[in-house]
């Protein structure tokens, strides 16, 4: 028999508490009773696991269930996960803005810096520059630096998941190779003193789509994003994961060839991003005489109404729908999200134009074409959930006990 062993079926005495912790946090098992019928451990084994995890603070008993027999008797007591024990720190890094939050472990935000903060000046600049926002951070939501339990890092570029590091970016200069965990994770303790954490890092668009799939999507076997901001990638996650590819380059759709000779910022010609990314759009206006240097700066002259960046907008929307058909012909989403800084009505339009003109009846039938419900936060989200994942894994929630001594 092959696949994944079934840890937490009947019979399965090898379920350990990071799998009833699971249970509870999926919302499959909540009281004592359910997670006996979904293990098929003794009453005593399972009561046995959960003090490992009531003694590490990770549950918490809620309010008393149903009764579940007809015939009357004391309502069973569900268990809830704790997300008070602990905080997770995000970043949102884009080419000339960053954001930074502290979040709850079921993702709250519950405090968020953003500002100006330039990829281009380089990795050790910028992730010192975080450690001291997240310092910022923790403050205004009263949490302290020990609270700390991961951070997720959100970049413009393709990121190798198993090492964490950006390969070959080509909007961060400099940064190729470079161990950003480590860094964000030092900064982080000279700002705040706190303890070196695991540092998650990950494509932008691929935490975006993370974010927005969980959030307002859970049901949805296909989801894709697409970020239109100074560049162009997407994002995926089919059946709840992140597709990232064998090396994190999966999505990367600004650089897909579209027959023209316009010269890209990765050095090569004809890339989708060199004619309809914001950079793009932007610097079709500056040479128009409207300033405009980012993606930022179209966001703010769709916001205004302008009408010749609504309509290179729309003229960009219609290139990206071009290509998306292609996208959506191959991946048959269910739902299909643009977001970024041109993700407006203009935009949105041209998309609609081309990917029904170009796409099958049958790959759009049964697809949503829709625009961000999360904002701006949708990365920062996206990157707490992938933290969260990561630390309550069932297989790492042991290795977490027998640190703690639990």
């Amino acid at each position: 028999m092959t696949g994944r062993p079934d840890r937490t079926g009947r019979g399965g005495s090898r379920a350990s508490a990071g799998d009833l912790l699971e249970l509870v946090r999926s919302g499959r098992a909540v009281t004592r009773g359910a997670l006996q019928r979904a293990t098929g451990l003794s009453r005593a084994t399972v009561g046995q696991r959960l003090d490992r995890l009531f003694r590490a603070g990770w549950l918490r008993e809620g309010a008393g269930g149903p009764v579940g027999s007809p015939l009357g008797g004391r309502p069973s007591i569900t268990l809830e996960f704790d997300d008070s024990h602990a905080v997770v720190l995000a970043a949102d890094l884009d080419t000339r803005h960053a954001r930074a939050a502290v979040l709850t472990l079921t993702g709250e935000v519950l405090a968020e810096h953003a500002g100006t903060l330039l990829v281009e000046d380089g990795p050790e600049a910028v992730l010192g520059e975080l450690g001291r926002w997240f310092g910022e951070v923790l403050g205004k939501a009263g949490a302290a630096a020990a609270e700390v339990c991961g951070i997720g890092l959100a970049v413009p570029g393709p990121v190798d998941g198993g090492t964490g590091r950006v390969v070959q970016p080509p909007m961060m200069p400099g940064w190729d190779g470079y161990d950003m965990g480590g860094r964000l994770s030092r900064a982080l303790t000279e700002h705040t003193g706190a303890p070196a954490v695991p540092v998650l890092v990950d494509n932008d668009a691929n935490l975006m789509a993370y974010g927005e799939q969980r959030t307002g999507h859970p049901d949805c076997s296909a989801f894709v994003l697409v970020k239109v901001s100074t560049g162009i990638g997407a994002g995926v996650v089919v059946d709840g994961s992140v597709y990232r590819g064998v090396d994190g380059g999966a999505g990367d759709i600004g650089h897909i060839r579209v027959g023209t000779e316009a010269l890209c910022r990765c050095g090569s010609r004809g890339c989708l991003a060199a004619v309809a990314s914001g950079g793009a759009v932007a610097r079709r206006l500056a040479e128009a005489g409207v300033p405009a240097a980012s993606g930022s700066d179209v966001r703010d002259l769709l916001a205004s109404g302008h009408p010749q960046a609504a309509a290179l907008a729309r003229e960009a929307g219609r290139a990206v729908g071009d290509v998306l058909a292609t996208v959506v012909t191959l991946l048959n989403p269910g739902v299909l999200m643009i977001a970024g800084d041109l993700a407006g009505t203009p935009f949105l339009t041209g998309v609609r134009e081309l990917l029904y003109q170009r796409a099958l009846p049958r790959s759009t039938a049964r697809l949503d074409v829709v625009t961000s419900r999360l904002g701006e936060r949708a990365a920062l989200i996206g990157a707490g959930a992938l933290v969260v994942e990561h630390l309550y894994a069932p297989e790492r929630v042991e290795e977490r006990l027998l640190a703690l001594g639990v």
